[in-house]
């Protein structure tokens, strides 16, 4: 018998997030231990005359793959990929980590070389999206692997995920409509403000957001959700940031993360552990030194960090703010095959300005 969360989770995930519909050409991704969630994410699909389609991970292939391929090998961009990006209709891809250290000892230059490669796929993917011609989200499958990073057991971690997923409410759906009216009023405040300010713990950055748009982020493209993001201008980046929490990405850990900008650009990046990782996808193109993202964090269902961005970057009373790739709908014009989302909090002495003005303090917005 299912888990009667789950059951509420792909409810919410087939009908709010996707909005799924007959006739709608859908993928569905996962490891094999998320297969309680496919299951149900799939008869739920069937039965409103999808067309899903599954594909099930398993252990070991990304390690072995780097460990072992050519330069050539690394580079090749499947044709079978492309063609399911131009058709699909939409797009589940479910975490479900066994090991979140697999990937530590891999070579980043060959990550990077990789990564290069697929930014066709990673523009066109973005394109569709921008142009709602591809319905996509993120979600997550609790693990043993992800307790452990967010130093819990199983069954914590399991209420962890389904609190902040707000699928433990007796009526899910009608909690995230409401959400998305709350945030709409901070994207309505955000909305024509030119320049933003952060300032906290060793941070003092400024940067310009003028006739960027903000976007509500109230659980459609990530699941469970609450943000509101745009992409700050590119070249204008000014100052310096400390991350409160470590830099997850590819499977490494980097902490302490220091960084200064001039003009837009990361001139001087620093680190406790993880340097040369750091540096090393601070190099990998001509846009992985720039801002892509700037984002309010906005569930205050989460407020705790657990190395898991899908998380960290929503918890209530942060900020976060990505090297690389932006999101064209925002009017980012910043292409990178990097998009790294690393989380400051404000919630001790934490403030921004936007155009002068105070209009956030302490992990809550001034309205």
């Amino acid at each position: 018998m299912i888990d009667p969360r789950l059951e509420k989770l792909a409810q919410v995930l087939v009908k709010y997030s996707l909005e799924l519909k007959k006739g709608d050409l859908f993928a569905i991704s996962g490891h094999s231990l998320a297969a309680p969630l496919i299951k149900e994410v799939y008869r739920q699909a069937v039965s409103l005359g999808a067309h899903p389609f599954v594909r099930v991970g398993i252990d070991g292939l990304a390690e072995l793959f780097y460990k072992m391929a050519s330069e050539e090998q690394l580079t090749y961009v499947s044709p079978l990929e492309k063609f399911e990006l131009e058709h699909i209709d939409a797009r589940l891809a479910i975490l479900c980590p066994v090991n979140t250290r697999s990937m530590t000892n891999v070579d980043p230059k060959k990550q990077a070389l990789t990564s290069t490669a697929h930014q066709e796929l990673h523009d066109l993917f973005l394109q569709r999206a921008a142009k709602k011609e591809l319905r996509w989200c993120l979600t997550q499958y609790p693990t043993q692997a992800a307790a452990q990073d967010a130093d819990m057991s199983l069954e914590e971690y399991e209420e962890f995920v389904f609190a902040a997923a707000h699928v433990t409410s007796s009526d899910p759906l009608q909690y995230w409509k409401s959400l998305h009216h709350e945030q709409q009023r901070i994207v309505d405040l955000l909305s024509g403000k030119k320049t933003l300010r952060i300032v906290a713990e060793d941070t003092d950055l400024s940067l310009s957001v003028a006739g960027r748009a903000w976007i509500n982020c109230d659980g459609k493209e990530n699941f469970p959700d609450g943000e509101v993001f745009t992409g700050p201008i590119e070249t204008s980046a000014e100052g310096t940031i400390r991350y409160s929490y470590p830099g997850v990405y590819g499977g490494r850990l980097v902490e302490d993360i220091r960084l200064s900008f001039e003009k837009g650009k990361v001139v001087k990046a620093e680190a406790s552990t993880g340097r040369d990782f750091l540096l090393a996808m601070l190099d990998m193109d001509e846009g992985s030194r720039r801002l892509g993202e700037v984002a309010f964090g906005m569930n205050y269902g989460i407020q705790q960090f657990s190395k898991n961005t899908l998380f960290d970057e929503k918890i209530g009373g942060t900020m976060h703010l990505a090297l690389g790739s932006g999101y064209p709908e925002t009017g980012s014009t910043n292409k990178s095959s990097l998009h790294w989302d690393m989380v400051c909090d404000l919630r001790s002495q934490g403030e921004v300005y936007a155009d002068d003005e105070l209009i956030y303090r302490q992990g809550k917005f001034i309205l």
